[in-house]
């Protein structure tokens, strides 16, 4: 069987976003050493890709344009290529565009759907803090790797609210100069 992981940056109080849903604050951190670390280790290539609406929004307004594919190519690639599913209510389809496809939509968090889907395909969840915390209560993910950001919020939006208790096991930590603590558990 495939798995579902989540891959995620937390800030030092559990949150993945500020209250306004920002995401601006785990750049502030970023460095030469944690950059080339992401790079080695960005497995996404032969994962489809999963998020919530939102998130959904906020990659397929950063991926596809000419920055990011400057800035990143290789992530740029992949994030624009990788199969991808969006959860949302509103959106009825997503269309193919030139950087930017391999869409399929979801209306609803079926359980029967996911538990079949993993059985062909390996998912990674990114940010999308409301379906981590569905999957999670329905356990569906395998695997969370999670960025620790060296920096407290105070308000936002915490990874797991209302998440049921589960016990993980710590299979890799790396800390780096830069303060930033990664994470990777398993179910």
């Amino acid at each position: 069987m495939k798995k579902i992981s989540v891959f995620n940056h937390v800030t030092i109080d559990g949150l993945f976003a500020g209250p306004n849903g920002e995401i601006d604050w785990f750049q502030a951190v970023h460095d030469d050493e944690w950059n080339r670390y992401a790079q080695e280790h960005a497995d996404l290539s032969h994962n489809t890709l999963m998020f919530g609406h939102t998130t959904y929004r906020m990659m397929k307004g950063w991926w596809p344009t000419p920055v990011a594919r400057q800035m990143d190519p290789h992530m740029a690639e992949v994030m624009n290529n990788s199969p991808k599913i969006v959860f949302s209510r509103r959106l009825k389809s997503a269309k193919d565009e030139p950087h930017w496809k391999n869409i399929r939509v979801f209306h609803h968090i079926d359980l029967d759907e996911l538990q079949a889907l993993k059985r062909k395909e390996s998912i990674t969840v990114l940010g999308s803090g409301t379906i981590v915390q569905q999957m999670a209560n329905l356990g569906l993910i395998d695997e969370y790797l999670l960025v620790v950001v060296p920096i407290i919020l105070g308000k936002g939006k915490p990874l797991f609210k209302g998440v049921d208790k589960a016990n993980l096991r710590l299979v890799e930590e790396k800390a780096f100069g830069n303060g930033i603590v990664l994470l990777r558990y398993q179910a």
